[in-house]
């Protein structure tokens, strides 16, 4: 089955693909505007999709090195919470320690 694409709805965005407008055989000749020429419109259609492919590279560049900061930073809230324990450790073998030791000196 063999579709063709409307003006709103091309069989194909790719302007290089898409069939090239004619002037329509009952317009007399010379009536219409000439053909236009595409040299700069490819250089600046090709810059533009550079453009917005470069757009799409440095927002997930942003995105991952938004990720990046948050792992960070939860690596960092971890060890926080892993060395507070650690010293909350530590301060209840120290007063078993002193406890003992005082016990030993009194009897």
């Amino acid at each position: 089955m063999n579709v063709t694409g409307t003006i709103d709805r091309p069989l194909t965005h790719d302007p290089q693909k898409q069939a090239p407008m004619t002037s329509s055989a009952s317009e007399p000749h010379g009536s219409a505007t000439p053909a236009v020429t595409t040299i700069g419109a490819n250089d600046s259609r090709q810059n533009r999709n550079r453009e917005m492919q470069l757009i799409q590279e440095a927002l997930a560049r942003a995105h991952m090195h938004e990720r990046m900061r948050e792992a960070d930073a939860e690596r960092q809230a971890l060890r926080l919470v892993a060395a507070r324990r650690m010293q909350r450790r530590a301060e209840r073998v120290s007063l078993r320690a002193r406890r003992a030791l005082a016990m030993a000196v009194m009897h």
